[in-house]
């Protein structure tokens, strides 16, 4: 394997990569989002771009990422690759809330690496504990997270202003489709350039393994079917009212999400403006919405998860200190009929559960080393997965976030490595994990990912099909319920990846366009061994440009 020679980087610990040092070349000059597919190596460009500022700037770098266990990752990655001169305990340490606010001022004076979660920091420099001034390199993963009032925006705006020699960079897997939304992470970044690379790019090719993607229709079962019937009419009745009430709405069909937060705006709207059927109207809004969210388990997770959910509303339902529009949900006699339904159902009768059990005995018997991710959304889908594969004769481990919600405990930071270092030791052949697996976490790459649902987000869709093809060739399986709402998000999810490919290339040639041509100094390229054709690391300052719009 053929590595970068760098006085700050380990000899023989990283693969010289074309595209990684190219985007790591480009980022040294400006404030830069750097847009990869999981597996691709942001981290690398973030260490390059690291050792050229240490090297050429001094001060410190610091890397803000959104959880616990990537902070972790961060700090292990560094540690292992940095080759820092006079090294000294402290060098790279990490912050978290776990650590006193009087420590962290110590670390911070004697750090040259800090990885933190960005609220900590926020609160450290509005305290006046120690201050940015001297950091010349803020890295920013998951970058895509920088908008609204998230941390990220304040601290990037407060390390531009105090910086003596600031550079951002900014990295994502998936910035999203909506270019409003990228526009405004590249507003709070301050970034005036991108660098995307895809599976496509003639340089990345090399370095990728063959990933095939199968959708497998599936058929929802007779009783999952009239339950959403029964549901849909619920719906079409609230609707009803709603229009006799003077709120102009679609057919149930074309009840998208964007149309329900219109409704809830205009509702919200004519409370203020005192109108009293407002509030029966929210009442109204409330029900659709849990109504809405019963055909999705119905259709694309199956009995139990349903089960679950329709015997907490009945409970509220018939609680004292239930809501009127509870109460009245529970009335309905389409309700009751659902009711009677699902309680005649014994164990999950969706076939996806079947389906999915099916797929990975195959893949273990023809591969018995596999590791296999199954994606389902909801906790509950997880818990009843496990415990379906595992009578199955399949070992399989539930994999969900830190907080506990109702019956079901969360997965402590400690517990969730836990998983991964089982997982990845072949203890167990199946993670079968919620969206907490879909980010940053350091999961090994799997021989085949196995999507419950359908998504609609392109950032979620991404960010899992990237936990596969990393290392060697991987498969990619859909389940898709006939018919529901498994079709429209799978269909919406593929739409918006494209729009965003499309977005962020036309993004990167703007950015290319607009740039102020200069020499690029690279007084850094002795250090580092390259072929004829490959680029150099420079450490060039940052222009001065007006963020990307």
């Amino acid at each position: 394997m053929d590595t970068i020679q760098h006085p700050f980087i380990r000899p023989d610990t990283v693969e010289k990569r074309q595209y990684q040092l190219a985007v790591a070349m480009r980022a040294l000059e400006e404030n830069t989002l750097v847009v990869l597919p999981t597996g691709l190596g942001k981290t690398v460009i973030a260490l390059l771009v690291a050792a050229s500022r240490l090297l050429n700037e001094g001060g410190r770098i610091l890397i803000l990422a959104p959880t616990k266990p990537l902070v972790d990752q961060h700090l292990r990655f560094f540690e292992s690759t940095l080759n820092l001169p006079d090294p000294q305990d402290g060098d790279c340490i990490s912050f978290t809330g776990d650590t006193p606010p009087a420590k962290r001022a110590e670390l911070w004076e004697g750090c040259r690496i800090c990885c933190a979660t960005p609220q900590v920091i926020q609160n450290d420099v509005e305290c006046g504990r120690y201050s940015l001034s001297r950091v010349s390199l803020l890295i920013v993963d998951e970058c895509h997270r920088a908008v609204g009032n998230y941390a990220y925006t304040h601290l990037a705006e407060q390390y531009l202003e105090e910086a003596e020699k600031p550079l951002i960079l900014g990295m994502t897997a998936s910035p999203g489709s909506d270019q409003i939304r990228v526009g405004e992470v590249c507003t709070h970044l301050g970034i005036t350039h991108v660098e995307t690379r895809d599976e496509t790019d003639p340089d990345v090719i090399p370095y990728i393994h063959e990933r095939t993607l199968e959708v497998i229709p599936v058929e929802l079962p007779l009783p999952l079917k009239r339950i959403v019937q029964l549901t849909e009419a619920m719906i079409d009745s609230r609707l009803g009212t709603l229009a006799s009430l003077r709120y102009s709405l679609p057919k149930r069909e074309g009840l998208s999400m964007k149309v329900l937060s219109q409704l809830h705006a205009t509702i919200q709207e004519r409370i203020a403006a005192g109108d009293a059927r407002a509030y029966q109207a929210a009442s109204l809004y409330g029900e659709i919405m849990k109504l809405r969210h019963a055909v999705i388990l119905a259709e694309s997770q199956g009995s139990r998860a349903l089960s679950l959910y329709l015997e907490k509303l009945n409970f509220e339902g018939n609680s004292k200190r239930g809501s009127k529009a509870s109460q009245r949900m529970v009335r309905d006699h389409h309700f009751t009929g659902m009711i009677r339904i699902i309680t005649g159902i014994t164990g999950e009768i969706h076939p996806k559960a079947r389906i999915t059990a099916d797929i990975i005995r195959n893949q273990l018997i023809d591969d018995p080393d596999s590791k296999i991710i199954v994606f389902a959304s909801y906790r509950d889908s997880v818990s009843m997965l496990v415990e379906y594969l595992t009578e199955e004769g399949i070992t399989a481990c539930r994999f969900v976030g830190q907080s506990s919600k109702q019956k079901e405990k969360g997965l402590s930071q400690k517990r969730q490595i836990e998983a991964i270092r089982r997982f990845r030791g072949g203890e167990y052949h199946v993670l079968v994990a919620t969206s907490v697996g879909e980010e940053g976490l350091d999961i090994p790459s799997t021989d085949l990912v196995i999507f419950y649902e359908a998504v609609p987000s392109e950032i979620r869709s991404i960010q899992r099909k990237g936990r596969t093809g990393r290392s060697a060739a991987g498969r990619i399986i859909v389940l898709v319920t006939k018919g529901t709402s498994d079709e429209t998000f799978r269909w919406v999810s593929s739409k918006r990846e494209k729009a965003m490919a499309t977005g962020l290339r036309r993004l990167q040639e703007r950015s290319e366009k607009e740039e102020v041509k200069e020499e690029i100094q690279t007084s850094i390229g002795n250090y580092i061994t390259l072929s004829d054709d490959d680029a150099a690391l420079s450490p060039g300052e940052p222009q001065s440009k007006e963020p990307l719009p």
